[in-house]
């Protein structure tokens, strides 16, 4: 079992923002399992200009635009949004202007997703929450308790397009290491009420989780990336015909981290992005992945035809305390 341990910051409101300043990417000093170094590269983007706090959840609000959780595990998190610069080949390189709030996301964690509906989905850690934003909210419209996931969650997020599961939400306990698979029932005003289903084992205190295809080098098969928090890693698991990880086939993507977090793929260039919770409160961005077959943020209508193929699963609850950031 791992705990996360918060650390006390100097009290900057949630609507701060600080002076301009453009980030530029670093080559970062993790280092790429066997499999991968060859064909992977990994660069620093810093701390988003603004976003205060303790980093959790990233998504993309759309192609230039990122959403990133502020202030994480407290009572004052909140969602930033940010501007991004890229380059010629539409990698992200740095930060566009200052972060400005998005919307008050309290205990916001490592999850952070569009769901269907268009519904934007966030974790809360430590009080085992779900938060959900309909489209154009900018304060939670529904918070409710994880039910079936064993306290506290880490993150979630929803099967794409491609993959065995697809549409499907899947959810991560930290404390527990658990993987579940999540039901969404319409509730009738717009919003889900959630149920998950234990499937599966990680451990490493797991926190962001996406989707690669195994079109990318040194993966092979369909595969999922987990930000393993309790381990200062990035580790790569099989994916099986549920979506859910082979817990026997984990391999090291990358080590040498401090504090993975969140985590999302850039709709442009197919790169992984995460975050660190503490150690830096950084974002790193991945070179070298396959670019998606339809570049570009999804549209709401997208998430909207899925609902169909969205089950429910049985919650269940982890428990964590505060992550200790490691150093």
């Amino acid at each position: 079992m791992f705990w996360k341990t918060r650390f006390a910051f100097a009290a900057a409101g949630v609507t701060a923002i600080f002076s301009a300043s453009q980030a530029n990417a670093a080559p970062c000093s993790a280092t790429f399992g066997a499999a991968f170094a060859a064909s992977y590269s990994c660069n620093n983007l810093g701390t988003p200009t603004g976003v205060t706090g303790l980093l959790g959840g990233v998504a993309f609000l759309d192609n230039n635009t990122l959403l990133v959780g502020g202030e994480a595990n407290g009572a004052s998190g909140y969602i930033a949004q940010i501007g991004l610069t890229r380059d010629a080949s539409n990698h992200i390189i740095g930060f566009s202007a200052p972060s400005t709030v998005y919307a008050p996301a309290p205990f916001i964690d490592g999850g952070l997703t569009f769901g269907p509906g268009g519904v934007l989905f966030a974790t809360g850690y430590p009080n085992n929450t779900i938060l959900q934003f309909k489209p154009g909210s900018h304060t939670p419209d529904k918070i409710i308790s994880a039910t079936g996931v064993a306290s506290s969650v880490g993150a979630l997020q929803f099967v794409p397009a491609g993959f065995g599961g697809a549409g499907r939400m899947k959810i991560v306990s930290y404390n527990g290491g658990g993987f579940y698979d999540a039901t969404l029932t319409p509730d009738g005003v717009g919003t889900y009420d959630i149920n998950a289903t234990f499937t599966a084992q990680i451990n490493g205190g797991p926190e962001g989780l996406v989707y690669v295809s195994g079109a990318n080098a040194g993966f092979g098969v369909n595969s999922i990336l987990v930000s393993e928090y309790g381990l200062g890693s990035v580790a790569a698991y099989d994916a099986d015909a549920n979506g859910d990880p082979i817990a026997a086939s984990r391999r090291v993507f990358l080590s040498g981290l401090n504090g993975a977090e969140g985590a999302v793929i850039d709709p442009l260039t197919g790169d992984f992005i995460f975050s660190t919770f503490g150690g830096g409160n950084s974002l790193f961005v991945i070179n070298g992945f396959v670019a998606p077959p339809n570049p570009g943020v999804p549209e709401p209508a997208t998430w909207a035809m899925l609902i169909a193929g969205f089950g429910m699963a049985g919650a269940s609850v982890r428990l964590r305390v505060r992550k200790v950031v490691m150093v």
